[in-house]
């Protein structure tokens, strides 16, 4: 944000349940994040923007380019996932309520473990920290319902009324949602441009932070072809 903000407008939104977003929701839902998006856009008076998401925010601002296609100009997804099956296999497990419960039950023991397995997640020293803050301000309903929403979301068969132009960014090295969910993007979506990062895991803006912000801002200078 503080290099795209040199040049664009920017903002940062928490989901439900995440960050600084409010955590007193019956549902934390993939579809609630999209309806999310519409609501802040149009609180704020945003008629059509890009949306740039990572993870499951990717996941999510696609979902919005097919249900609010007027809302959406641009779509890039940074390590997302286009079908939820594509989840490593402990993200997909914590999806299931007795071990969400028994995670958050032995949150020192989850955060520890998380900061061992951080170095095979994301090379950024600063990884770690931040890691943990997310994990300190995340409800355990939160987190439960929305990776199991995201396990069961499959975006393949929607993909084609996607008009618009998108930009899938994903990291070779991937652990957390598989590398080649580039692969329906570039079937799905007619205006897609795949960037790959060889040496990059999941988060591709810390682990090769220069090319990744390079790419990101050609794409979004570049005008829209007219549809």
């Amino acid at each position: 944000m503080a290099y795209l903000g040199q040049y664009y407008r920017t903002y940062a939104l928490d989901f439900w349940g995440f960050g600084e977003s409010g955590k007193k929701r019956e549902t934390y839902a993939v579809q609630d994040f999209v309806s999310l998006v519409d609501q802040f856009m149009s609180q704020l008076g945003i008629g059509k923007a890009p949306l740039v998401g990572h993870s499951m925010g990717g996941t999510v601002s696609l979902a919005v380019a097919i249900q609010y296609p007027e809302r959406v100009s641009k779509v890039v997804v940074v390590g997302s996932p286009i079908a939820g099956s594509s989840l490593a296999l402990p993200l997909k497990a914590a999806g299931y309520r007795a071990i969400a419960f028994m995670l958050f039950n032995m949150m020192g023991l989850f955060r520890f473990g998380m900061r061992a397995a951080s170095p095979f997640i994301c090379r950024d020293p600063r990884f770690p920290d931040m890691m943990d803050r997310d994990l300190t301000s995340t409800t355990v309903q939160s987190f439960l319902r929305s990776i199991a929403s995201l396990r069961r979301t499959d975006l393949r068969p929607m993909l084609n009324e996607i008009k618009i132009p998108v930009l899938g960014m994903y990291g070779d090295k991937d652990n957390i949602v598989h590398p080649q969910q580039w692969k329906p993007l570039s079937v799905g979506v007619e205006q897609n441009r795949i960037e790959r990062f060889p040496k990059a895991g999941h988060f591709i803006m810390m682990d090769n932070p220069e090319p990744f912000m390079q790419k990101l801002k050609l794409f979004l200078d570049e005008e829209s072809p007219t549809t």
